[in-house]
């Protein structure tokens, strides 16, 4: 919980290496799993291909259930790609943690609120986006502030704005929260040796359990979220 950051400056702007790597962890976990996963397709699927479908089967509906018209198809491989790499960042904590000289370099890159808040701008620059290349940009600010009246503009913008901090913060608290009690937990062991070792083994697992179910919810709300902000800027209110 103390550990601290190291900051590099690239061209004048300061990047968090603990970020950086974390980050990288993970798209490249991603990256060999989805690689493991997808070798040796077949028209009948067996084995692990079952577990690739079922996910991709299990974004289609998330999708569904927000653009269940055609138009939604094209966003299956961004819920995906979206539900995959969060899921595995809101666990990887869960199962590295590596701390040099004080600093930590691999946890949960969601656990920090600059991961968090990037990926909620992201969100939210592609779905402006996606709505003025659709209805073009009178069409899109009609659409997206002045409906269903435009006496509304002002709590329109405003929800633009708790849109993206909603999304971003909900995902940061749950996963920080988590690994918060978790390294209490383990200092509560270290603390009296045996007499809070003991009893501090459930816990652990018992907490790392619960942590695994909310890092799984939060995956799929993120991107529920994320597909219900774009359905309201892709389709007439």
């Amino acid at each position: 919980m103390n550990e601290g950051t190291q900051i590099v400056e690239f061209f004048g702007i300061p990047f968090n290496v603990g970020n950086i790597v974390s980050g990288l962890v993970s798209a490249v976990i991603v990256f060999v799993v989805l690689f493991w996963l997808s070798r040796k397709i077949q028209m009948k699927p067996v084995g692990r291909q079952n577990v690739l479908e079922w996910v991709v089967d299990f974004t289609n509906g998330i999708i569904k259930n927000a653009l269940p018209d055609e138009e939604g198809k094209q966003f299956g491989l961004l819920a995906f790609t979206l539900f995959v790499f969060i899921f595995i960042s809101n666990q990887l904590g869960l199962i590295i943690e590596l701390t040099f000289n004080g600093v930590e370099y691999v946890k949960s890159p969601t656990s920090s609120p600059l991961t968090t808040l990037t990926l909620a701008f992201m969100i939210l620059v592609l779905s402006h986006y996606l709505g003025v290349k659709k209805f073009g940009f009178k069409g899109y600010f009609k659409n997206t502030f002045l409906s269903p009246m435009p006496a509304l503009l002002p709590i329109s913008i405003f929800e633009q704005f708790t849109n993206f901090i909603t999304l971003a913060l909900r995902l940061y608290g749950n996963i920080y929260a988590g690994e918060v009690l978790l390294k209490l937990i383990y200092n509560m062991a270290n603390s009296k040796g045996v007499l809070t070792y003991i009893p501090a083994i459930p816990l652990e697992i018992i907490w790392q359990g619960f942590s695994v179910f909310i890092g799984s919810i939060q995956t799929y709300v993120f991107v529920t979220l994320t597909m219900v902000y774009i359905s309201q800027k892709v389709e007439k209110e």
